[in-house]
């Protein structure tokens, strides 16, 4: 742990004396990669009103947040659409 003086010091110096802009760093260089695409993409749809309160409902009922219902409802549809083999 960080005694005191160290930490008073850092409030009180610039710290950005401590960065060797000559030696820069990517983020391999680090470790960390980044996914090739975000995990979730955001969308906007238009529902009737019923169904949206009938969803918040429903969700209330099971204790989930609504739009993870929704994400959950709409893999059980997709799934159940691809097995049964519907297509057109």
């Amino acid at each position: 742990m960080k005694k005191n003086k160290e930490i008073l010091d850092y409030d009180s110096y610039d710290t950005t004396e401590f960065i060797d802009k000559n030696n820069q760093k990517t983020l391999n260089d680090i470790g960390i990669k980044l996914p090739k695409e975000a995990p979730t993409k955001v969308i906007s749809i238009r529902i009737p009103t019923s169904l949206y309160n009938n969803i918040r409902a429903y969700s209330t009922n099971l204790d989930i947040p609504y739009q993870a219902t929704i994400k959950i409802l709409l893999e059980k549809g997709i799934k159940k659409e691809i097995s049964s083999g519907v297509s057109k």
